[in-house]
């Protein structure tokens, strides 16, 4: 169902600054998207001058280069890591106000689902399918050893799969990517390889934001392929944010240039640790969050409500038993954990400082009305102490500063950890690796060619998988099935969206057609408002339970007892996904992917 705003609740922009300075204080920004960004607060971030925009641009159903109708452009922005409430629409305190204006003529979603990890996640926007059967069905550094050599599991995208940018290039448009690849780095496997014309791609899962340092002890080096050459020092004023922005914008001029229309991925980085951000920066949200993750946890989950996205009745995010409490933790504790959410908030809004670059961009170019702009995370907030895995806890130490002097800077590392990590998806439960909804459900925001103007809140389910088939019909391209241009291939599993931003459809799976996710041995079903939920350590035991997600979107209340046979129908539809799927559950060590 599709949720119009309410124009009775807008408030002034005097209202607006006001309450931006209260610590965690937010009104909702479901009522803020409304208004210019103008009157939001910015602390330092240049703000994108208000674009006049024409009437819709035509849509075609062509899919030659030389159609007479103009095709829309194409270009999706996806954070790394970024929590389903870390930006302004959403209900957080942090500034935001590129994408909140974006969201002020677009269509956001409140029940979008991704994978709980990166890669699983980017696979299945780069070819419509569930991610078991796109090369990642699980991370390859976590694989169990019954899981190798299984189709599905490669680590790479297999040739028997049709990748979004092969498809949009082989009629006609100028493709690219600029960001964090990690689909596959061998020769014959990277984004050059895979349907992009022009490519600026970190190999790995991460790595420092303002040099080359690696993220891991495991990774030899930081690798990053301009094209099909690897970069081998980065500008003196490096930043990751700016790089991949500064070269996304000279990509988009490349296909203007060639009077192409143009798909473009804009993978950034941030705000993947180690949190980093420029000194000139640093102190954009220092004092902010002196208050603690406890009551950050409280502050998002009652802004959340506030701008709809949760019903009043959810009144409580309990913090896991792992995280100390706030009150328990000594002042220094309390000052270096503070600086920690300080710097990634930074980080947060330099992202949309630098997506701002690119929109005024295609605003001077003219391209504005005739592009579809997706904003979106590839998994929920990362909630896990990371400095424990691997040999991080001596590594880390014995190759970067870790004082609090040092902290979001060149040399420094840290990471947000479990308490953060829990306000930035509240009032979901859990994080990043995990099948509940912290871990799967993100947000989502789709601006479709020549917006009216109008914000919308979209209540519907919708998956990662459903944008590749929803951008090519936008762009006229028939659905390949299970042949592409000669070769077999697995048919797409997502649906097109497009019947449901356009208002002629209020939803794309029905109420009794299951979704199904496993990572890790984690799984889940979701059949309209029921979820079935098997997520090792993470409720109290290893076993099925099962929750109502309307009323209790926070998976606390498990009914499995209360409604076996419901939680019996649930698991039967898992196996039959987990049949079609091919999924291959671990046995054995996978390392510790929580």
């Amino acid at each position: 169902m599709i949720i119009l705003p309410d124009s009775s609740l807008s408030k002034t922009c005097t209202t607006i600054k006001e309450l931006s300075m209260k610590a965690y204080s937010v009104i909702s920004l479901f009522i803020a998207s409304l208004i210019l960004v103008a009157c939001t607060s910015d602390q330092g971030n240049e703000q994108r001058s208000e674009a006049e925009h024409s009437s819709a641009a035509s849509q075609t159903t062509s899919t030659s280069a030389s159609a007479e109708t103009e095709r829309p452009n194409f270009l999706i922005v996806m954070a790394d890591d970024l929590g389903f409430t870390d930006i302004g629409v959403f209900g957080s305190e942090i500034r935001t106000p590129t994408i909140d204006e974006l969201a002020s003529e677009s269509l956001s979603f409140n029940q979008f689902y991704a994978s709980p990890n990166c890669s699983p996640s980017r696979s299945m926007l780069m070819t419509g399918l569930d991610h078991h059967f796109t090369g990642f069905a699980t991370m390859q550094d976590h694989i169990a050893d019954n899981q190798r050599g299984q189709p599905g599991y490669e680590g790479y995208i297999p040739e028997h799969v049709a990748t979004l940018p092969e498809v949009m290039q082989a009629n006609g448009y100028h493709t690219s990517m600029s960001g964090k690849w990690h689909l596959g780095a061998a020769p014959g496997r990277r984004p050059i390889d895979k349907g992009f014309d022009r490519s600026t791609a970190l190999m790995q899962g991460g790595a420092a934001h303002l040099n080359l340092d690696k993220m891991l002890s495991v990774f030899p080096e930081t690798v990053i392929f301009e094209d099909n050459v690897k970069v081998e020092s980065v500008p003196d004023d490096f930043y990751s944010s700016k790089y991949y922005a500064d070269n996304m914008i000279e990509y988009i001029d490349d296909a203007l240039a060639q009077d192409k229309p143009f798909f473009g991925w804009l993978a950034f980085t941030a705000p993947h640790w180690p949190l980093q951000v420029p000194d000139e920066h640093i102190d954009l949200y220092a004092g902010e969050y002196d208050g603690g993750y406890d009551l950050l946890r409280e502050t998002r989950l009652q802004d959340a409500i506030a701008a709809g996205l949760v019903p009043p009745e959810v009144n409580e995010v309990p913090r896991l038993e792992r995280v100390i409490p706030w009150d328990e933790l000594s002042e220094d504790e309390k000052r270096y954990q503070a600086r920690i959410m300080e710097i990634y908030a930074a980080m947060v809004e330099r992202l949309d400082y630098h997506m701002s670059r690119v929109i005024d961009h295609l605003v001077e170019a003219g391209e504005y009305d005739n592009t579809l702009i997706i904003f979106m995370s590839d998994n929920g907030a990362e909630g896990h102490d990371r400095m424990q895995l691997l040999d991080n806890a001596t590594w880390v130490p014995a190759n970067y500063d870790l004082s609090y002097e040092q902290l979001g800077r060149a040399g420094s590392y840290t990471i947000l950890g479990p308490g953060w990590g829990q306000a930035a998806v509240a009032p979901l439960r859990l994080f990043k690796a995990y099948t509940t909804e912290g871990g799967i459900r993100v947000p989502f925001i789709v601006k479709p060619p020549g917006a009216n103007g109008d914000a919308q809140w979209v209540s519907s389910v919708a998956t990662i998988q459903d944008i590749m088939p929803t951008l090519m019909e936008y762009a006229g391209i028939e659905n390949h099935g299970s042949n592409y241009m000669g070769r077999e291939v697995y048919p797409m599993t997502g649906r097109s969206m497009l019947p449901l931003i356009e208002g002629e459809s209020d939803q794309i799976y029905a109420e009794d057609e299951p979704l199904g996710w496993e990572i890790f041995g984690h799984r889940a079903l979701r059949k309209g408002d029921w979820k079935a939920l098997w997520a090792d350590g993470a409720n109290g035991s290893d076993t099925w339970q099962l929750y109502n997600l309307t009323e209790d979107p926070r998976e606390i209340n498990d009914l499995s007892a209360e409604f076996p046979e419901k939680l019996a129908e649930l698991v039967a539809d898992w196996e039959e996904y987990a049949e079609n799927n091919q999924v291959v559950l671990p046995i054995g060590d996978m390392g510790n992917p929580n």
